[in-house]
């Protein structure tokens, strides 16, 4: 799974447009911060992704929860199911920096491996930083970082 998502992110601009009918819902979520059962919760008042139900998950997905691991696979899984209807944007805390700080780093070598936790690291830098809806609504995460790396 991992290694197919980093070759779709490969292919994707740094700014995606979003095309969303006027009639349609559209769910923009932000922060979940490794909370898998707030995750889960999200979805079952608000109803999984889908091509009828799209979402936009706006960064900061992984770190000070302990089930960061859970909620990556989980977004990833549904953005790789779902490319045109599951959008993720880039948060401060996907970053070497913030992974270290705040918890995901250990998290991801603790389950399965240093060499992993790196891996995820270059998948993140791959990950857009903004998005645009129906050319009018600019989203991005607020908290970039200053420096990649």
């Amino acid at each position: 799974m991992l290694i197919t998502i980093k070759n779709y992110l490969e292919t994707q601009n740094s700014l995606v447009h979003i095309k969303i009918p006027s009639c349609d819902k559209f769910t923009v979520c932000g922060d979940i911060h490794g909370q898998y059962y707030d995750l889960l919760n999200i979805f079952e008042i608000n109803g999984l992704p889908s091509e009828t139900n799209p979402y936009l998950f706006n960064g900061d997905f992984v770190d000070r929860g302990s089930f960061s691991v859970e909620v990556i696979f989980t977004l990833f899984g549904f953005k790789l199911l779902y490319p045109d209807h599951m959008f993720m944007a880039r948060g401060n805390h996907e970053s070497i920096n913030m992974n270290q700080m705040y918890g995901f780093d250990g998290e991801v070598k603790e389950k399965y491996s240093k060499n992993m936790s790196d891996f995820f690291t270059e998948i993140f830098n791959w990950l857009p930083l903004c998005h645009v809806i129906n050319n009018g609504v600019f989203v991005t995460h607020g908290g970039l970082f200053q420096e990649d790396g």
